[in-house]
């Protein structure tokens, strides 16, 4: 296990690097620059603070420079927020988003589990139909869509919840863990009904009901942790993509998280501060990754079995 794991570190690194990469190169490339405003600066002005930030130096070493910070854990000063580095922002707005993730994604696991395993039990008919074609209209509904579409409705319609802001009136964290969950929930009403259709056919099953157990013994004890497994490898990528993927809900309840400050980062150039974000999150995804292997592994008799073989 712990050869695994120092392996998928390993392969994690040359990813990483690549991300960074490209996305600074990428950054630098884009038209405008950090202190280009409607306003003409004073070019002596605008020298000075190239110079404070290094843009003055050539592409390359401002890339090498920037690893070179990187490698200490600092992502460096905010070039929109003065006094304030890209570690201090990331702070602040780290919490919200995960705060919001984690309500998301436990509305996915709720809806999306219960509706998968309701559809797997009698397959083929209308107890399978509505829910999975639900999900598939989860799938292709996206946030930007169902986000203000809910707005609309229980929040200016019938007045029932607040749309925007995050923790000061009870009930505002509703339609934003919704809107953002409810892509994840139909992901998982798939696979939770596909993982429980697979498992349901298995001799153990037919062996457990022909002992004269009750349905619900049978599902609860016996398929559930099995049925479940894909749903589990899934949580982690899940959670870190309700992280990078906040940004919009964010922006449309006017929730101070990580992604709006990621959303004004592109609008203003703030070039450290969209790498940061990105390197940031980008690691989140690798060790969630990881993570999920790792439990898949802990639930999975055999693969746990492999991994010991293996190191």
């Amino acid at each position: 296990m712990w050869r695994f794991i120092s392996i998928r570190l390993l392969q994690a690194i040359p990813v990483l690097l690549a991300v960074i990469t490209v996305t600074f190169f990428l950054v630098r490339v884009a038209p405008g620059g950090p202190f280009d405003s409607e306003k003409a600066v004073i070019p002596e002005v605008k020298a000075a603070l190239e110079k404070q930030y290094r843009l003055d130096l050539p592409l390359f070493q401002q890339y090498t420079a920037y690893l070179g910070d990187l490698a200490s854990g600092d992502f460096g000063p905010s070039f929109k927020y003065p006094g304030r580095s890209v570690n201090e922002l990331i702070g602040a707005g780290l919490p919200v988003t995960a705060e919001l993730g984690f309500y998301a994604l436990l509305v996915a696991v709720l809806i999306g589990g219960l509706a998968g395993i309701i559809a797997s039990l009698r397959p083929n008919t209308a107890q399978d139909y509505i829910p999975m074609s639900l999900a598939m209209i989860g799938i292709c509904m996206p946030s930007f869509l169902l986000g203000p579409l809910m707005v609309l409705l229980f929040g200016i319609e019938l007045e029932w919840l607040p749309v925007s802001g995050w923790g000061d009136i009870p009930g505002d964290k509703i339609l934003p863990s919704i809107t953002l969950g409810a892509g994840y929930a139909a992901y998982i009403a798939r696979l939770s009904r596909a993982g429980m259709l697979e498992v349901m056919s298995q001799d153990y099953i037919r062996t457990a009901r022909a002992k004269g157990l009750p349905e619900w013994q049978v599902v609860t004890k016996h398929a559930l942790r099995g049925g479940l497994m894909p749903v589990v490898t899934f949580l982690g990528p899940a959670f870190a993509g309700l992280l990078a993927g906040s940004f919009v809900v964010e922006t449309i309840f006017q929730i101070p998280g990580l992604g709006r400050f990621y959303v004004q980062a592109a609008f203003n150039r703030d070039y450290t501060m969209i790498l940061g974000t990105t390197v940031f999150l980008s690691t989140l995804i690798v060790l969630f990754n990881l993570l999920s292997d790792i439990v898949a592994a802990w639930m999975n008799p055999r693969l746990r079995h492999q991994l010991g073989g293996a190191s």
